[in-house]
């Protein structure tokens, strides 16, 4: 190596975002409810009991729901939700038919509105504090939890869901970004599917923009910080499946 492209290196080292702060899954180990949820599935990643499909997500979008959707449409508008949503949705859809025992109807509807809250926060600070720093513990999420939550009381009654299943939707959606524990398998099916889209090519083009990385730094980082937080082995194989097709397609391994 050059003296010149030794030093080009040590420049774009310098220069490189800081690492994301990693999920910390003894923050809330105690809780009753992520105990349940351990003992009950203590193989992790939990094993699929049903097909495992691993082909683009463009095959099989998720279907029904239409009245849900129409009811959030003015939450889509915001931090691309249109995308980020219907996205989460198919691959959600896909881990329920991987794990046939959760609760599909409670899966479907909390990620279809788990990340509703971000329409009712402060837009301006959804990038500067969402996705810069310690964006894990960003006060901006915990708010857009509970604005999701929000959301969720609001629309769900009207379409003939009872408060029981309300207050299970809000469970799942209050703490799918800050909280690093789920608290049981439909919980785990949400957060897997939202973190899913981070490996397709659209959460990649979007990803890279929010948090301000070259998509070779992008890519690198979900292997190394994000693959190890997939709590389920179905996720893990289309994770790590789209890792491999849009590492490929967007020529990481060169434009770096």
């Amino acid at each position: 190596m050059s003296t010149a492209e030794h030093d080009t290196r040590q420049d774009q080292a310098q220069d490189a975002p800081p690492a994301w702060q990693p999920a910390d899954p003894a923050a809330h180990a105690d809780d009753p409810r992520a105990q349940r949820f351990a003992a009950a599935y203590p193989v992790r990643p939990i094993p699929a009991a049903g097909p495992v499909v691993t082909e683009s997500i463009c095959a099989t979008p998720s279907s029904g729901y239409e009245q849900l959707w129409q009811a959030i449409v003015p939450e889509t508008r915001t931090r691309a939700n249109d995308l980020h949503l219907p996205i989460v949705a198919a691959y959600a859809s896909r881990l329920c038919d991987a794990y046939p025992e959760a609760d599909r109807e409670l899966v479907m509807v909390a990620i279809i509105l788990h990340d509703t809250g971000w329409a009712h926060v402060d837009e301006s600070r959804i990038i500067s504090e969402g996705f810069q720093g310690d964006w894990r513990k960003a006060a901006i999420r915990f708010e857009h939890e509970s604005e999701g939550c929000a959301v969720a009381r609001r629309v769900l009654p009207g379409l003939g869901y009872g408060q029981d299943f309300v207050e299970r939707v809000c469970e799942i959606i209050d703490g799918h970004d800050t909280r690093p524990v789920a608290y049981s398998l439909e919980d785990a099916l949400v957060r897997d599917s939202d973190r899913l889209w981070r490996f397709d090519r659209c959460g990649i083009a979007m990803s890279t923009s929010w948090f301000g990385m070259d998509p070779a730094t992008y890519v690198d980082r979900l292997a190394q910080e994000i693959i190890p937080e997939l709590i389920t082995e179905a996720a893990l194989s289309m994770a790590r499946t789209d890792l491999t097709r849009h590492t490929a397609l967007l020529r990481t391994e060169v434009i770096r």
